[in-house]
């Protein structure tokens, strides 16, 4: 530790180059003491290979950092916390079997003393930071234990304990309720008195609500710089995407259809999780054909385990789930595919492509052994390539070429693959789970009027998210998952924002 507290950062001239793509194009950024600085750009504009570069994590090609006038060379994030910088990322770097106050311990183990484990101290450590700044956590839970909004509490909590005046935080919020998130930025808002934070973020609103600076990254560049307080939401998206950005929203004077047996229909669907506990326990859901229905709650409240039942990666302990009037629960993947239901699912990178392979390869995945794509054992690879460039142009898929590994792709562009390829086989049902978590809001835009224009198609398409905006805007119906079960469902015009929210921490007696 022992450095003098950073007044100003400054990075000068900042290049960074990938193969085939600039990340980082000559990048001049200024942040002063006690400022909250918004960094915005649409996905693979360079925000976070930025951060990267300032934690120490990448080298940059070119460039400098100057902390309080003096160029300083990081060569490990160590060195970054040494001088008081610290990053909570966008996916927490928890062990997940390991307590709150091993996670902290770890940290300062690696900074300062090694094969010393001072058990005692780091609780006395955390119990300080947490009263001090009014962040409450159990230093003896089990991290697995503890819900999103409080394993990011431990990230804040480990980062302060590591001494952090300067933080970094990359998407804060992306996981958290409507009621988390306002503690966070309140939470922020009062730890701006004795620290400088960055925080990267593409939830404009809170932008706007948090940061007194923004800077606007475009294709690696800084496009905008100035005061939040002089620009809208609206004109933040447009300087970011660079045309006007105007969510689409589902036109809801359809029929009522709640007493319809749905296309696809779920009927006291119980299955177990990982650790053997009932995730899902009697769900009842009917989705009509050319409707959307929204699944709003916190995420680990069965989510996951109902979009993977339905889809056949997990077996139902008990009850039904037809499509289009066939049976399918406890039924294999392929034939759930085979049938006719399309799945976007939450983990792109593990469960929606496969890295390695090409982008036209993930096109045609599931689909590999159809007449259209092989004949006799081999691939008719003209056709796959074809295939492959008429979906980049439809889907907008931004890559080198369609023969570059899918996984080097940004999410944003991950995304579109996966769905590009779920609408392209013509589903009759579609699970479509976190579809645009991480992504920036021309994206967003993008896959919201491709859902709309599936369901007017006569889809029936279930959508998981936490993010209510995009629940609200799409759904006919919103269905409020609590601990495995449906709270209640409600019609998508008339919920708001503060409803949901407390049906989603579980309380139904409004």
């Amino acid at each position: 530790m022992g450095h003098e507290p950073i007044r100003s950062l400054e990075l000068r001239g900042i290049t960074k180059r990938f193969p085939g793509i600039l990340a980082c194009d000559h990048i001049d950024l200024s942040i002063g003491e006690h400022s909250v600085r918004a960094l915005v750009g649409e996905n693979g504009a360079g925000k976070t290979t930025l951060m990267n570069i300032l934690m120490g994590l990448y080298q940059p090609d070119e460039g400098q950092i100057l902390i309080n006038g003096e160029e300083i060379r990081f060569r490990s994030p160590n060195d970054a916390f040494d001088h008081g910088i610290g990053m909570v990322h966008q996916h927490f770097m928890l062990v997940q079997n390991m307590t709150v106050v091993e996670n902290v311990a770890l940290g300062m183990k690696s900074s300062h003393r090694p094969f010393r484990l001072d058990e005692a101290a780091v609780r006395k450590r955390i119990l300080e930071v947490s009263e001090k700044h009014e962040l409450p956590v159990n230093p003896d839970a089990l991290v697995w234990q503890l819900s999103v909004g409080e394993q990011q509490r431990v990230e804040l909590v480990k980062t302060l304990c590591l001494g952090a005046r300067f933080l970094i935080l990359d998407e804060p919020t992306s996981a958290l309720t409507p009621q988390e998130t306002d503690e966070l930025i309140e939470l922020l808002e009062k730890m701006s008195g004795e620290l400088s934070i960055v925080f990267i973020s593409h939830k404009l609103h809170e932008v706007k609500a948090l940061s007194d600076t923004v800077s606007i990254l475009r294709r690696g560049r800084i496009v905008f710089e100035g005061r939040t307080e002089n620009h809208s939401p609206a004109e933040l998206a447009a300087l970011m995407t660079g045309h006007e950005v105007e969510l689409p929203r589902v036109d809801s004077t359809v029929v009522d259809r709640s007493d319809a047996r749905g296309l696809l229909s779920i009927r006291e669907l119980r299955v177990r999780g990982d650790r053997g506990n009932l995730a899902l326990d009697g769900v009842t859901l009917d989705i009509a054909a050319g409707e959307i229905v929204g699944l709003a709650g916190v995420s680990g409240n069965g989510q996951r385990e109902l979009a993977e039942a339905l889809n056949g990666l997990r077996k139902p302990e008990s009850g039904s789930i037809t499509l289009d009037g066939v049976e399918m629960a406890g039924s294999t993947a392929r034939r759930i595919i085979d049938e006719g239901m399309g799945y976007i699912p939450e983990d792109r990178n593990t469960e929606g492509i496969v890295p390695s392979f090409s982008v036209r390869e993930n096109l045609v995945l599931k689909d590999v052994g159809e007449k259209a794509w092989s004949s006799g054992g081999f691939l008719r690879l003209r056709q796959i390539a074809k295939n492959a460039t008429d979906l980049r142009d439809r889907f907008d898929i931004r890559c080198p070429s369609t023969d570059t590994a899918a996984g080097s792709l940004s999410g944003g562009n991950i995304q579109k693959v996966i769905l590009a390829r779920e609408l392209a086989r013509g589903p009759k049902a579609l699970v479509s789970v976190y579809p645009t978590r991480g992504l920036d809001m021309g994206a967003e835009e993008f896959i919201h009027k491709q859902l709309l224009a599936r369901r007017s198609e006569g889809v029936a398409i279930l959508l998981i998210s936490e993010e209510l905006e995009e629940i609200m805007n799409l759904s006919d119906r919103i269905a409020v998952i609590y601990k495995g079960k449906i709270l209640r469902i409600v019609p998508g015009k008339s919920a708001t924002k503060r409803s949901l929210g407390l049906l989603m921490a579980g309380v139904s007696d409004e």
